[in-house]
């Protein structure tokens, strides 16, 4: 086992490493920013290293900064958490040329699944399903556009290297392929320094379900089951939930064998998230996979108490994956998880600031991962979840009710959060039946069924 782990990230998944590092008796090191000095995470960490100013291409992504303070605290592995360098396959390789452990799948499979072509095109050939679209990356608008002539339009442009919505554009017919092509190529360029695209079929009001899997070093991957990521803004989710409504017991088993059978012979190894997306008919189509933990993990762990960051540090120091989950693993009840970013919840712009009250809310079945409190400051400068509130019950029903009352009860002041657009969206008749895709928020918002009576 480990005796020190270096956490590469900062906030709430920061925090939550360190919590699952302190229950398995390891040392954890904290890396922090000039901005996040007095971060929660450099408070509960055992050591802490500051490795540079706010800006993150000076930091939190300057992989000889964060390979020197592992260095100097001398640990044995690095968990990269959810983005900044989490599926930096050339970070995985600098970590262990260096020796260092790093908690996730070999850096050659995190740079097949990292460029989605590639992934698409291994996923195709193990016989998963995947949408309609084009043979490798497209280099030229022509190319482009005798793709979506030949599957039809709309299709969808999709940076190859990355994703979060960047380098992606909805194209409906020839007229606006050029501007879009150019548009997605550029902000793909910028985003992820590859302006790598392919083109896929566009489903126009489809579902967003993922698996989440766990591989160990010996051959074996399992699927813990599914996750329902449909309500979005600009493919940004905002809420998820476990188990989905849409998905019978019989394709829970048959996508989960499948996948099983597909990473295992490829050699995946430790935590992994595979993304679908499902028509009105509940087929399911493969559209990327994410070689880390999720933010969203959480509502996976409510369901099946499988404490997935554990597990990801057990199976990185070498345990079986029968010796990790001791026995099948059941899924009981059902599990949502908001996501409260410092936004304001009707223009969606951030909002940095010092919290002035901060109340989390409890309760049975009530759980608040985060790195906020009273007095605490938001810097201007990362990404705008400050919260994870998520709630189990025994049916979607009281989940959703211990949720509404949860939100009531949560306090945050001196800044916006989206806290009052989880409340209403809670209230919403069509979202409690179940009744909404991926496009749901949107026409949502348009409709003006969001909270009007904002306060600071």
């Amino acid at each position: 086992m480990f005796k020190k782990i270096l956490i590469a990230n900062r906030g709430e998944i920061a925090l939550r490493v360190i919590c699952a590092c302190k229950e398995l008796g390891i040392k954890a090191v904290a890396i922090y920013s000039e901005a996040d000095r007095h971060s929660l995470h450099v408070r509960f960490a055992d050591e802490a290293i500051c490795i540079g100013p706010p800006q993150l291409a000076q930091s939190y992504l300057n992989i000889p900064a964060v390979i020197s303070a592992a260095e100097i605290a001398n640990v044995d592995a690095i968990h990269p958490g959810y983005g900044l360098l989490a599926e930096n396959a050339n970070f995985a390789e600098v970590c262990e040329t260096c020796r260092i452990k790093f908690i996730g799948p070999p850096p050659e499979i995190t740079r097949l699944m990292g460029e989605k072509e590639k992934a698409r095109a291994a996923m195709k050939q193990a016989g998963v399903p995947i949408l309609p679209g084009s043979e490798g990356v497209i280099s030229a608008e022509g190319e482009a556009q005798e793709w979506a002539r030949q599957i039809g339009y709309p299709v969808i442009v999709k940076a190859s290297a990355g994703g979060g919505g960047r380098g992606m554009r909805i194209i409906r017919s020839d007229e606006e392929l050029p501007n879009l092509f150019r548009a997605a190529q550029s902000e793909a360029a910028a985003a992820f320094g590859n302006g790598d695209l392919y083109l896929e079929k566009f489903l126009e009001r489809p579902r967003h379900i993922e698996f989440q899997v766990l591989g160990d070093s010996y051959g074996k991957v399992i699927s813990l089951g599914e996750r329902e990521c449909s309500i979005q803004r600009r493919h940004q989710k905002l809420l998820e939930e476990s188990p989905s409504t849409q998905v019978t017991p019989e394709l829970r088993e048959r996508i989960g064998s499948m996948l099983g059978a597909t990473l295992s012979k490829i050699g995946y190894v430790n935590a992994g998230t595979i993304e679908f997306l499902m028509d009105e008919d509940r087929s399911l189509y493969f559209i990327e996979m994410n070689t880390r933990i999720q933010v969203e993990h959480a509502v996976t762990e409510m369901v099946t108490d499988v404490d997935l960051v554990k597990s990801q540090i057990l199976l990185a120091a070498g345990a079986r994956l029968d010796e990790v989950l001791q026995g099948n693993v059941l899924t009981r009840g059902h599990a949502i998880e908001c996501r409260i970013n410092a936004e304001h919840p009707e223009k969606f712009t951030p909002s940095a600031g010092k919290i002035t009250t901060f109340h989390p809310p409890g309760g049975t079945g009530v759980r608040v991962d985060t790195a906020a409190y009273a007095e605490g400051v938001i810097p201007p400068y990362y990404d705008s979840l400050i919260a994870k509130l998520i709630v189990r019950g025994k049916d979607r029903q009281e989940a959703i009710s211990r949720m509404a009352r949860a939100l009531e009860m949560f306090i945050v002041e001196g800044i916006y959060t989206t806290i009052p657009l989880h409340r209403r969206l809670l209230a919403d008749p069509d979202f409690r039946a179940g009744r909404f895709h991926t496009n749901f928020l949107q026409g949502f918002l348009n409709a003006g069924k969001h909270e009007k009576a904002l306060s600071k």
